[in-house]
């Protein structure tokens, strides 16, 4: 591990309890800034209205800390957008934001039109499928931002038990196997080519909260390569000391079969690629294979090649930022 890194990790690295409620309401009051807590949310309706329920209850009536919670539905079929209203959050769908652009599907295309609709100083970006939610997600990666401005984006890092389909853990022997994608793709990919980066415990999760200055700069990839896209693309905008992460514990959640995670994972190698080289891809694709009355039948599956750009380029929220 680089020198560099390993500073890092004794100077950027820090638990939840690290900084209590109380300090890090007094430094939102003085400093003035505000927080956006946004979950993107694709058919997730037997989760997200207790996610935003903990929230509310909280950092918004026990402690203000949380401005607005604002859930962007990427075209559920579920009660997605039935249950999060009722708890509470304000729900965006996605086509309806900056329609002149045709939404495209993928979690990263949701993320970055959730810009348009919320208004915080601070993004805090929460998954909507976590199950045994604690508020102190929200507040341990917001804290720093609070309190240090030297600090950027901070992710969270947490232990990820391996689910069955239940939702139970499937034992102690799979304590540490959730986040196979994390360990099969991203942090060989970072470790060899970012290795400034090597020091993130959880870099593909989907809980992290950044400044607005900073998000409003970033190109967002539209599919599941947005995490990665967005540390490496911070790295180089602001460097690796405004970068942070922030123990919250554990991480429960549902989890994606085999093939699901293939795809991920190529849609990560993606991003990577064109932040190596930003050169031709030979083929854009994956093909997979399921078991078939006849045998195994190819399913080939195209990858996430589009990104959209820094959110400060698009008309509509240069407009938004002068009015």
């Amino acid at each position: 591990m680089l020198e560099e890194v390993e500073r890092w990790l004794a100077t950027r690295s820090w638990s939840v309890a690290d900084r209590p409620l109380h300090g890090v309401l007094a430094a939102k009051q003085r400093t003035g800034q505000s927080v956006s807590v946004v979950l993107p949310a694709l058919n997730e309706e037997e989760t997200v209205g207790e996610i935003v329920t903990v929230i509310r209850h909280d950092l918004m009536r026990q402690a203000p800390l949380v401005d607005e919670i604002v859930v962007v539905d990427s075209g559920s079929t579920d009660r997605t957008a039935e249950v999060a209203a009722a708890a509470g959050a304000r729900v965006v769908h996605r086509d309806s934001v900056l329609p002149r652009i045709p939404a495209v599907p993928g979690k990263g295309e949701v993320l970055w039109r959730s810009l348009l609709v919320t208004s915080g100083d601070i993004v805090c970006f929460i998954d909507a499928d976590l199950r045994e939610f604690s508020s102190d997600f929200v507040l341990g990666i917001v804290g720093p931002l609070l309190t240090d401005p030297d600090v950027d984006l901070v992710k969270a890092m947490y232990d990820r038990p391996l689910t069955v389909p239940d939702g139970r853990a499937s034992g102690t022997t799979a304590a540490g196997q959730g986040g196979r994608v994390t360990e099969l793709m991203a942090r060989p990919l970072l470790n060899m080519h970012w290795p400034q980066l090597a020091g993130f415990v959880q870099p593909l999760g989907g809980e992290y909260a950044a400044r607005r200055s900073l998000l409003e700069q970033l190109p967002f990839p539209v599919g599941y390569g947005v995490e990665l896209g967005m540390l490496v693309d911070a790295l180089h905008l602001v460097g690796l000391d405004a970068l942070a992460q922030v123990d919250v514990g554990v991480r429960r959640h549902r989890h994606q079969d085999g093939q699901a995670l293939g795809r991920m994972a190529a849609a990560i190698y993606r991003t990577a690629q064109l932040r190596l080289a930003r050169g031709h891809l030979v083929r854009p694709s994956l093909t997979q294979f399921e078991r078939g009355e006849d045998g195994f039948e190819p399913r080939t599956y195209s990858v996430d090649t589009e990104e959209r750009p820094p959110m400060v380029e698009i008309a509509e929220y240069a407009h938004r930022k002068v009015a």
